[in-house]
């Protein structure tokens, strides 16, 4: 039943939400308002209990100082699954690998919940306050980040971050031997999606020609036979190969376009020009006259030095899963 699979989904949410906060500053200003210090706030992975006991089980340290403030921790402390996105469990997608050209079947993938803690240490009050209102007003209460949780296919997905609560503790009573504990805590949960193994190997069923046989007569006996057969075929540029460009402006109602140099075209070639497809009609030097709008494209106006690229038969072999293409049919006689 099982398989060896490691998408490393919980690794990178991980890391996602750890990135958050790399670049929070906190800043110090003298009587005139202006700024003599700026201190960037050190991020590392781990519990606030461990900088704690660092402070009170080893006070023999030979340095002159046993931490620094201010100073962040988080922890993934929780993983739960998600009822309110459950999906369909047999429903499946194809995606195309990055690395190659195979097609991969891979299930809808399974919500859960990671459960974040990040804790903020501080020695005076308003360094603490300089910290939390750079990360508040992100949080509505969720902000979302954008993870590539599956790199063979490069799947990305939007994981919301949803702020819960925030818990604050001072201590500032005790004698003078006792440090200061100011500790923010503040606890999100971040809404994931796990992805089980993609199956290889899916490409090999995808048709790629289709032919439908016709025949007159009967069984004893056939006067004719006729043969009718479609391949899909690319409506727009792939490669991204240029072929030439635009010597001079197109306007929606030109029905002729000038280049630079035509020798690559062909009567029929179709090709693109930003977003629309056009077809060559009759080419006169470096006039080509076309058919706008081909496949369907929006007419659109073009300016001088827009890219043409020509759509040949290995744009065919690049079609995207879930774009449109076109067909091209042929018949064959058999008398």
């Amino acid at each position: 039943m099982f398989e060896y699979f490691y998408h490393e989904i919980l690794r990178k949410t991980i890391i996602g939400f750890g990135t958050l906060f790399n670049n929070i500053e906190v800043r110090s200003k003298d009587n005139s308002g202006d700024t003599f210090s700026i201190v960037k706030v050190p991020l590392a992975y781990g519990p606030s209990q461990k900088f704690l006991a660092r402070l009170e089980q080893q006070p023999d340290l030979n340095n002159p100082f046993q931490i620094t403030l201010p100073r962040m921790s988080f922890e993934f402390v929780g993983l739960s699954y998600d009822t309110s996105r459950k999906l369909n469990q047999t429903q499946t997608f194809l995606a195309k690998s990055s690395s190659d050209s195979e097609i991969k079947k891979v299930y809808m993938p399974v919500p859960y919940n990671m459960d974040f803690e990040l804790n903020i240490m501080t020695k005076i009050n308003d360094d603490m306050l300089q910290i939390v209102e750079q990360i508040l007003p992100y949080f509505q209460p969720a902000f979302t980040i954008t993870v590539n949780l599956l790199d063979t296919l490069g799947e990305n997905k939007d994981i919301p971050i949803v702020l819960n609560s925030i818990t604050m503790n001072d201590d500032y009573e005790g004698n003078f031997q006792t440090r200061r504990s100011l500790i923010y805590t503040l606890r999100f949960t971040a809404k994931t999606f796990l992805f089980g193994p993609a199956s290889s190997g899916v490409g090999k069923d995808i048709i790629k020609k289709v032919s439908v046989g016709y025949i007159s007569g009967d069984s004893k006996s056939t006067s004719r036979d006729l043969t009718y057969s479609v391949e899909p075929i690319a409506t727009k540029n792939y490669t991204g190969q240029v072929t030439t460009i635009l010597r001079s402006d197109v306007l929606t109602t030109d029905s002729s376009i000038v280049v630079n140099d035509s020798s690559n075209i062909s009567i029929g070639d179709k090709f693109t020009i930003n977003l629309e497809t056009l077809k060559a009609l009759k080419i006169d030097g470096d006039t080509i006259l076309v058919e706008r709008g081909t496949y369907g494209t929006s007419i659109t106006n073009h300016v001088s030095g827009s890219e043409l690229k020509l759509i040949t038969s290995q744009d065919n072999n690049l079609i995207q899963l879930g774009d449109d293409f076109g067909f091209s049919g042929s018949f064959e006689w058999v008398k």
